[in-house]
């Protein structure tokens, strides 16, 4: 529940200005939509000024991984290289790999190559070999990659899962829901013949690597959470090429996999809400 401040008191954001002339009009508008029943964010999901600044400063590092990995893939790599390119420009830049540990999780990236949906272990064993697609993930962005000559059926998967985040991205608007950007990806991931996985989804992120709310892609226009100014997200679909259901490595419990070993792609971006729209932070 959004609690009132007194009006005159300093903003729940600590920019020191009076609630009134901050953010007592943006509380305003938040309660109202809790009465009518919709969910809507808690404070601690909304970013301000200088926290924003501060992911922007993170956001960097990632693209700057994934910019390098772009710049050195190549059929014959392993993926445990990539590895150590994630790690190395990581803490060249004074960053620390968010992924690396987190949950016990042991490497600084995840490779998911082909079947493979998320959290794919990087190995000098997995060797990338043409026709091979590959989802690299760091913190919260994600790219694909496609290795040599890929059948032109899985560029498709690959594209149009792009184009899925795209038209998910394009309902990421101040005061409109999360249900909006999922059912756009959901529809045309759908409209080509695929499935999207519903274990899985996007977070928030910003101040920690996972943070409330979590974001699906099976929803519908109008539902889920209210997405304010401020609010800060991922879009990362996992769209599959045949049916929707996963399985989860029962060995080292991270890498999941499509059940009928079918290709899968994920590209993932994160998103900040604004007062007129969005901004892309990572991707």
């Amino acid at each position: 529940m959004i609690k009132k401040l007194g009006r005159n008191d300093h903003c729940w954001c600590g920019s020191g200005k009076k609630y009134k002339a901050c953010h007592e009009a943006f509380d305003d508008k938040l309660r109202y939509l809790e009465d009518i029943g919709h969910i809507v964010p808690s404070h601690k999901l909304i970013k301000t000024p200088e926290q924003i600044e501060k992911i922007k400063e993170s956001a960097r590092i990632n693209v700057a991984c994934l910019d390098a990995v772009a710049a050195a893939i190549h059929e014959g790599m392993n993926t445990a290289e990539i590895d150590k390119i994630v790690y190395d420009v990581t803490t060249d830049m004074g960053g620390i790999p968010a992924p690396l540990n987190y949950e016990g999780y042991p490497y600084s990236v995840c490779t998911s190559v082909n079947e493979q949906v998320c959290h794919g272990f990087p190995s000098k064993d997995v060797i990338l070999k043409s026709g091979d697609i590959l989802h690299g993930y760091f913190s919260d962005s994600s790219r694909m990659f496609c290795i040599g000559d890929v059948k032109p059926e899985v560029k498709k998967l690959v594209d149009v899962t792009k184009e899925c985040v795209e038209l998910g991205l394009e309902q990421v608007k101040p005061w409109g829901f999360l249900g909006d950007m999922g059912q756009a990806v959901h529809d045309h991931a759908y409209a080509n013949g695929y499935t999207v996985v519903r274990e899985i989804g996007g977070h928030g992120v910003g101040l920690e690597f996972h943070e409330d709310p979590w974001v699906g892609y099976n929803t519908r226009k109008g539902t889920d959470m209210v997405m304010a100014p401020g609010m800060m997200f991922t879009i990362e679909p996992m769209v599959n090429m045949g049916k929707v259901n996963v399985v989860t490595d029962e060995k080292n419990g991270w890498e999941v996999s499509t059940a009928d070993g079918l290709p899968s792609a994920q590209w993932e971006i994160q998103v900040l809400v604004t007062e007129d729209g969005h901004e892309v932070i990572s991707w």
